[in-house]
């Protein structure tokens, strides 16, 4: 089943979309900057929530883990 119609995976999707932008601008921070118009602009705003939501972030990330390991 595609990630758009199932929820779960679909969440867990969006998570690992900003983990990894996050991840990647902590790096090479010039690679999203430039890039904020057109298709470009979600990985900047993926990494943006990354970056200034990150506690929440790793919370859902953490729940998402023990969800995935006890309950699956």
């Amino acid at each position: 089943m595609s990630a758009i119609f199932n929820f779960q995976s679909l969440l867990m999707v969006l998570l690992l979309l900003i983990c990894t932008c996050a991840y990647i601008r902590a790096f090479a921070t010039t690679t999203f900057d430039r890039q904020r118009n057109g298709y470009g602009s979600l990985f900047w705003k993926a990494a943006r929530i990354g970056e200034r939501l990150s506690p929440y972030v790793a919370l859902s990330c953490f729940s998402m883990a023990l969800y995935i390991l006890f309950v699956l």
